[in-house]
């Protein structure tokens, strides 16, 4: 975790992998198929979808429930870097009526692509923030690695 404080916290992460931009790109875009399912509303990551598009619903739908994870607000390539960033209180952030932010950056490099991923959240400091952020700091890592993974081979193990 790279800060946290009663009313904000960000997490931040960044790794290079040995996978293309593209392969990398269209992993980052499969959440579906990297997601841990132990970190979804359904207990089934599979029933999770992504529109990429500005104001694409990063939703969950079973059984005649739904849940919006977060919704796309930026789909960017520029210079051969990509960028996918969600306004997104996840989990149970998501009843804080926080804010939270979460961005993942891909660039090209010699050997394949780093990955970079960081989480902004705030809101009001009587929240305690800080005090919840080691935790969802632990999910988050823990997409990121299975999200590395599929990225690189295909598979989150």
């Amino acid at each position: 975790m790279a800060s946290a404080g009663p009313g904000a916290f960000l997490i931040q992460a960044e790794t290079e992998t040995s996978a293309p931009p593209e392969q990398t790109w269209r992993a980052l875009t499969r959440l579906n198929r990297w997601w841990s399912s132990d970190h979804t509303y359904s207990g089934d990551a599979a029933r999770m979808s992504v529109d990429i598009r500005a104001g694409g619903c990063w939703c969950e739908r079973w059984d005649g429930q739904s849940v919006e994870h977060g919704r796309v607000i930026l789909v960017m390539a520029r210079d051969g870097v990509r960028t996918l960033r969600f306004d997104a209180a996840l989990g149970p952030l998501q009843e804080l009526g926080v804010s939270g932010v979460l961005t993942f950056t891909l660039t090209p490099h010699a050997s394949g692509t780093k990955v970079q991923m960081s989480y902004r959240v705030a809101g009001d400091p009587t929240l305690g923030l800080d005090q919840v952020a080691p935790l969802v700091d632990m999910v988050l890592m823990e997409q990121f690695g299975r999200l590395v993974r599929f990225s690189t081979s295909g598979s989150v193990n």
